[in-house]
């Protein structure tokens, strides 16, 4: 059975399949936590759940770090009447690729999660509330790294009294993850899977993630970052959210979801405030999304990407010679967003040391997006990847 569901305000295909048991969000907690650039955090909370049964030894873990605006839900239902599954729910579960019945899989929400309104997220952010003064942190809160997302889920691990992880896996903002984990932890994981990923962000993708920065900073409600006792800029968030779907989404996948996108309304000619079917698609689907997101969490979750280079030390092939893990990439070949190329560059600085790390590209015409819905054809890949011995 196929299905379409709206995921990240994006229409998505996934392949009904093996069910999870439903759901149960937890929380994790730590106080006076530092940042990679200091700072103390005085009380953190993320939000975590998980699928299958941890092995007595604690060995058959598998930590799915998740995309940028995205959550932990990466699998199952929270509610029998849960209209949709998580976004990868066609590779984890019973039977499937990364298989609940042998591996016991873990995911949780980022710090600074974009979805603060959505009821099953936990997160700790600008919109929460500092503990020093009672108020809410705006932009006193720290500016936060992919180092600090990946330390926060360690902190969970240790928790849990997980001390090493079979593999890591991530899609997109969540490969960044995957990949700052085998870096910073080479000791901990064992296979690495970065899926439509990067080593490091380049100037070109730094100035794309400052484009969805732009409409969230023009729009007067912002009030540089001091709105939560008044208006939220509701309106720069979804011409933001706009932006990341147009820019996440295929030239082909428009071109078929809009075939008569040459046919010229008599709407379009009376007025230019009236829209396309395609503009008024991506404005409705955005505005959706961004009544679950704050506008601040979106603006450090744009500078936290911009700022990765795996072992955030402006050397990435250095950082790699630390990486003990095998590696598998998996980009999208029609990605426009994060292109092959950013993966390949990674790969090539893994060779370069002598590590295992193979690269296989996802089809499909949804360009970036082929990472979540296009992720199943690759399920075998994958499920041999985590089999196989290291």
């Amino acid at each position: 059975m196929i299905r379409i569901l709206l995921t990240l305000g994006l229409l998505v295909t996934t392949v009904a399949a093996a069910e999870l048991p439903l759901v149960e969000k937890r929380t994790y907690e730590t106080r006076d936590f530092r940042t990679l650039g200091g700072e103390v955090i005085p009380r953190v909370r993320v939000g975590w759940e998980a699928y299958g049964e941890l092995d007595e030894d604690r060995s058959n873990v598998v930590l799915v770090t998740h995309h940028f605006s995205g959550t932990s839900h990466a699998a199952g239902r929270y509610s029998p009447d849960d209209p949709e599954p998580g976004y990868w729910d066609a590779i984890i579960g019973p039977g499937k690729a990364i298989d609940t019945n042998r591996f016991y899989v873990i995911a949780s929400d980022t710090l600074v999660n974009a979805n603060v309104h959505d009821e099953h997220v936990v997160t700790t952010g600008p919109a929460s509330i500092d503990p020093r003064t009672g108020q809410r942190y705006g932009l006193d809160f720290p500016v936060v790294t992919i180092r600090d997302f990946v330390e926060v889920q360690a902190g969970l691990l240790d928790s849990l009294g997980i001390e090493s992880l079979h593999a890591v896996i991530g899609a997109s903002m969540g490969s960044l993850q995957a990949l700052e984990w085998a870096v910073a932890y080479p000791d901990r994981v064992e296979r690495m899977v970065s899926v439509i990923g990067a080593g490091r962000m380049r100037p070109w993708e730094i100035a794309v993630l400052e484009s969805w920065a732009w409409p969230i900073r023009l729009d007067p409600n912002w009030n540089g970052g001091d709105y939560y006792d008044g208006i939220a800029p509701l309106d720069g968030l979804t011409a933001s959210m706009a932006m990341v779907t147009q820019q996440a989404l295929h030239p082909d996948f428009f071109s078929a979801s809009f075939p008569d996108h040459a046919n010229v309304s008599q709407g379009v000619l009376e007025s230019v405030t009236n829209g396309f079917e395609v503009t008024d698609w991506l404005w409705r689907r955005a505005r959706e999304r961004a009544r679950l997101m704050d506008a601040n969490h979106v603006l450090y979750l744009v500078r936290a990407s911009q700022a990765f280079v795996a072992g955030h030390a402006n050397d990435m092939t250095g950082a790699l010679k630390n990486v003990q893990a095998r590696s598998l990439f998996l980009p999208a070949a029609g990605d426009l967003l994060l292109r092959p190329e950013l993966a390949r560059q990674a790969r090539r600085a893994l060779a370069s040391h002598g590590k295992p790390a193979a690269l296989h590209e996802i089809e499909g015409n949804m360009g970036h997006l082929d990472g979540l819905t296009a992720i199943q054809d690759q399920a075998a890949r994958l499920a041999r990847f985590l089999e196989a011995d290291r």
